[in-house]
């Protein structure tokens, strides 16, 4: 093996053991709704830091590796890990250690240091007030577009730390560049193709190497067609199915994954569509492909209340823009309307406002106050719907 796949194969590990001990470091709350107090959990994996978690004699060194300090407490020394031991054996055996150490000190560890992975620690936050999703981490697929930014903008303004995600590319360097100027260091992009295994993979894990973990997935990664059923091409009806079906399949697998090695539950949030209970003429992929995705939220709902998870649905209609965003589903489908219809972009908005009760302009940040409903956990609800589309009766979920 070389040191480049030694080094890859070590920082796989780290992010194996990672939630686990975000989990174990978690604050228990006695509030079933919100029953865990999460941490953000570092890594350090530098030469340096390795080679100072490979002895516990380190503890009483003068220096820690940087950016640590003696201002976070004395390091915990877990016995040597058998990664290769079923996941409830490694959470034993880490979890005896750190009761030993809380036994000990009085506190939890707040350096734990893995001998030949590297370092864990926690980050001692932020000096800002109480927001309701401090220390959570949040991860949105599909996330620079309209609706995208507009749910990214709500997580952070609550407190969360978040991982964007999207193609990898300018676009998505242009997006987390902006969301920076309003979060700082608590935004990271990361690209990830939801079609690819192995991206979804290495994206939770890159999550976990970052912050430790996550809480909180936002599914909104989606491609639209609008072309009526016979003339569509089946490997343009095949494109829609890879992003809309096995890319929500693969992102709930991989995070159920990680939710059960953090064992602190969490929140899953779909981003449906009204095409679900009521699809359209000459939108039958995307209506199909979107119910699919919808349908496997709602199982998901069924197999991971078992771990403290919650997945629901929100399904908005027509939202074109927010801020400098605009929708890639309108961009793709929009001309094509505008010219059936005899309209430009703003007559084409309009005529979507008016065909709802309200004749409300829906916007992302509509999207994102549904989605924070369910992160913020209002109520105790999980396989649910909410419709984000100014009332529309043939939309409403049956």
């Amino acid at each position: 093996m070389t040191n480049n796949e030694s080094k890859q194969n070590s920082l796989k590990q780290l992010a194996k053991i990672a939630p686990i001990v975000r989990g174990l470091l978690a604050e228990p709350t006695g509030n079933q709704d919100i029953p865990y107090n999460p941490v953000i959990l570092k890594s350090l994996t530098s030469k340096e830091a390795v080679d100072f978690a490979d002895s516990a004699n380190n503890a009483q060194a003068s220096e820690y590796p940087s950016p640590l300090n003696k201002d976070l407490g004395i390091p915990i020394f877990p016995e040597a890990l058998d990664l290769n031991n079923p996941i409830e054996e490694l959470r034993k055996n880490l979890s005896d250690s750190i009761a030993g150490y809380s036994a000990q000190y009085n506190s939890k560890p707040q350096i734990i240091c893995l001998r030949n992975l590297g370092i864990l620690f926690v980050d001692p936050g932020h000096n800002k007030p109480e927001l309701p999703l401090k220390n959570k981490v949040a991860l949105v697929t599909g996330a620079a577009g309209a609706i995208g930014y507009g749910i990214c903008c709500g997580l952070l303004e609550k407190g969360c730390h978040l991982a964007a995600t999207d193609l990898p590319g300018k676009k998505l360097d242009r997006f987390t560049t902006d969301l920076k100027q309003m979060a700082g260091d608590r935004i990271i992009g990361i690209p990830i193709d939801v079609t690819d295994e192995d991206s979804v993979v290495q994206g939770l894990e890159s999550v976990s190497l970052v912050w430790g973990g996550i809480d909180i997935v936002v599914v909104n990664a989606g491609i639209p067609l609008a072309k009526f059923l016979k003339d569509i091409d089946l490997d343009d009806f095949r494109r829609l199915e890879k992003v809309n079906v096995e890319g929500t399949f693969l992102t709930l697998r991989e995070i159920t994954r990680h939710f059960i090695l953090q064992d602190t539950g969490g929140d899953v949030v779909i981003v449906s569509t009204k095409n679900v209970p009521s699809p359209g003429a000459g939108f039958g992929a995307y209506s199909a492909t979107k119910a699919a995705s919808h349908q496997l939220g709602r199982i998901a709902s069924l197999e991971l209340a078992q771990y403290g998870v919650r997945v629901n649905m929100v399904a908005p209609d027509a939202v074109f823009s927010e801020g400098k965003y605009k929708s890639g589903l309108w961009e793709e489908i929009g001309p094509d309307r505008m010219k059936a219809r005899g309209l430009d972009e703003d007559g084409l908005q309009e005529y979507y406002q008016g065909r709802n009760l309200l004749k409300a302009k829906i916007t992302g940040r509509h999207v994102s106050n549904a989605v924070l409903f369910f992160a913020t956990r209002q109520t105790p609800t999980t396989g649910a719907t909410i419709p984000v589309d100014g009332g529309l009766p043939d939309a409403t979920p049956r």
